[in-house]
């Protein structure tokens, strides 16, 4: 008769389910610590949190030098990646996750803060240049590419060319632009899921075209 723990052994192995491969990095770039959490370079962390608490993915993983959750979203598993190396460096965080996970750069969907756009709009890219948006910048650096996918989350422009743009960016957001950035959310999730499935025309629509004030008529 078989030992009654090697049955319970072979059981255990017999129910556990084969995971599917991580087969996308989404990264939300800002910078960590509870003072920059509303500012508008955090643009990135608070639309990458919205996106885990739809797909039910708790991001309070240190890997990579970054805060990452894992999980499905749709039919793909994903790695969602907050880089907690401060902004500037956010390449090193998605450079090792990359590596470790044997993702291509056009399988890396970072999500950024843009104060070409208005607050709540949004822009999805294949590839091109960062933009000015460092983060993003040293994320095409440290991978070789700019064939990077990217969704650019509207900010607004600083109010004058002279007021300085590192205090822009880090400046908290009015409750108003605050509202606008939330109210793009759910459309942003729908690029996603489209981008996920490898149709960015469908993405670009959904994004691209959304405009916070007809939602908020």
């Amino acid at each position: 008769m078989a030992n009654i723990f090697d049955l319970f052994e072979q059981i255990a192995k017999k129910e556990e389910p084969a995971r599917e491969p991580i087969s996308w990095l989404i990264v939300g770039l800002g910078n960590p610590g509870d003072k920059y959490k509303s500012t508008r370079h955090n643009a990135g962390f608070l639309t990458i949190d919205s996106i885990a608490e739809r797909a039910g993915i708790r991001i309070d993983r240190a890997r990579f030098q970054a805060l990452c959750g894992e999980g499905m979203i749709g039919t793909h598993r994903v790695l969602l990646m907050k880089p907690q190396t401060m902004m500037n460096a956010s390449g090193l965080a998605v450079q090792e996750a990359a590596a470790f996970y044997k993702i291509a750069p056009d399988h890396i969907l970072v999500i950024s803060d843009d104060t070409a756009l208005s607050p709540g709009r949004m822009r999805v890219r294949r590839k091109g240049s960062a933009g000015g948006q460092k983060g993003l910048n040293d994320i095409i650096v440290c991978m070789g590419t700019d064939a990077i996918p990217r969704l650019r989350m509207g900010v607004g422009a600083k109010p004058h060319p002279d007021y300085d743009m590192a205090s822009w960016v880090l400046s908290v957001f009015p409750k108003e632009d605050m509202t606008r950035l939330v109210s793009a959310f759910p459309s942003a999730w729908e690029g996603i899921l489209r981008i996920l499935d490898g149709d960015f025309d469908a993405a670009m629509q959904i994004c691209n075209s959304y405009t916070p004030d007809a939602k908020d008529e």
